[in-house]
């Protein structure tokens, strides 16, 4: 009888919670979000300003090390910087501003609606492929394009086809050229193949992304190149570089936050017509977390709270660490899985996935096309 009026609405790993539990645990995440949102001041507007006063500092002094580049050292310092530069933008600045985690601050320059990252994909496709379609359906095959972001089987759901065998090569090329994947992602060519998206919109949609791509590569291969006069190929290479080690590193934390082993994936039907707090379980089981120090939850955009960052994508980054043994103890209490371990072990974890995955499975398994 107890059933019929508080029947179970998850069950999950051995894990089974009835609507009232979830209910419940829903309320708890509600009420952390709503004490650090009501908590926001002066200590955080310092600190996002001061990351992003380092990060132009680093900017300024790499491309002109690079201007020296024919020096070794300088070359390599330059590049470095840059590198550093790069990362802080798109990781702790451009992706947490476009969430509008600093809205509140009044500042133009840090204002969702306006910020432009420095990256090729346009911020306008952004925030529609990420911020709507990857959050609000984290996981759920079918509907969140990021699960094998079109070229990769992530998931047993997903049906399996010859191509896979050769993703865990193709996954290190997605890798090198991480951004550019980003930039096209949102394109969605194969439901332009399917018919299920206007070719008006698909060129609509190419000639920003091609417009964005034309003036990151004016800016990076042709016009700081062409200052640097006789040194142009010193700068030309160094900002190569550098942008190859930020897709890496933006690779291998986003990867390493979304499609660990542990991390749960869903089937359309399973979240249809979801709660508030089974959407939040749903964010919790679909990521996984990085363990390190302060340094490089920064440098991963405090990503590394991937978890915490689902569950609150517009709360403040510098935010999460605080927030994250509540959660933690939150889930542990409720008997849920709390997806956290070094890089060096979470990366690991996603290459078992990614070589696991490039075969058939083994044993029956719902598909999606």
């Amino acid at each position: 009888m107890q059933q019929e009026h508080d029947p179970i609405v998850f069950q999950r790993d051995g894990v089974s919670l009835t609507r009232s539990q979830v209910d419940a645990f829903g309320e708890e995440i509600d009420a952390l979000r709503q004490q650090v949102m009501a908590d926001r001041g002066e200590s955080d507007a310092r600190y996002i300003r001061r990351v992003v006063r380092f990060q132009k500092g680093c900017e300024v002094a790499g491309r002109g090390l690079l201007f020296l580049g024919f020096l070794p050292p300088a070359w390599l310092a330059g590049t470095g910087l840059l590198a550093l530069s790069k990362i802080l933008e798109n990781m702790e600045i451009g992706h947490n501003v476009m969430h509008g985690q600093w809205d509140w601050l009044g500042d133009p320059n840090l204002d969702s609606a306006h910020y432009d990252w420095d990256n090729t994909c346009p911020a306008e496709q952004w925030k529609h492929s990420h911020n709507y379609m990857h959050h609000t359906y984290t996981n759920v095959v079918g509907k969140d394009r990021d699960v094998g972001y079109g070229i990769m089987r992530m998931s047993e759901h997903q049906s399996w086809n010859p191509a896979y065998l050769f993703q865990p090569i193709y996954n290190w090329v997605l890798a090198l050229l991480f951004e550019w994947g980003v930039a096209f992602h949102d394109l969605e060519i194969e439901r332009v193949i399917r018919g299920d998206k206007s070719r008006a919109q698909f060129r609509k949609e190419q000639k920003l992304i091609f417009k964005k791509v034309r003036r990151q590569v004016l800016k990076d291969y042709v016009l700081f190149p062409l200052l640097a006069g006789p040194f142009f190929l010193f700068v030309l290479s160094g900002n190569f570089t550098a942008n190859i080690l930020r897709n890496l590193w933006s690779y291998l934390i986003i990867f390493c936050g979304h499609f660990t082993e542990r991390a749960e994936m869903f089937t359309e039907e399973e979240v249809e017509g979801e709660s508030r707090g089974q959407w939040y379980l749903r964010q919790l089981l679909g990521s996984s977390n990085l363990e390190g120090g302060r340094l490089f939850h920064i440098l991963s955009g405090n990503l590394s709270h991937q978890i915490e960052h689902h569950l609150f994508p517009d709360m403040p980054s510098n935010r999460y660490q605080q927030v994250a043994p509540k959660v933690r103890e939150i889930a542990e209490r409720y008997g849920l899985h709390y997806n956290s371990g070094s890089l060096r072990r979470q990366f690991g974890s996603v290459m078992r996935r990614i070589h696991r995955l490039a075969l058939p499975s083994r044993r029956g398994a719902a598909v999606v096309n």
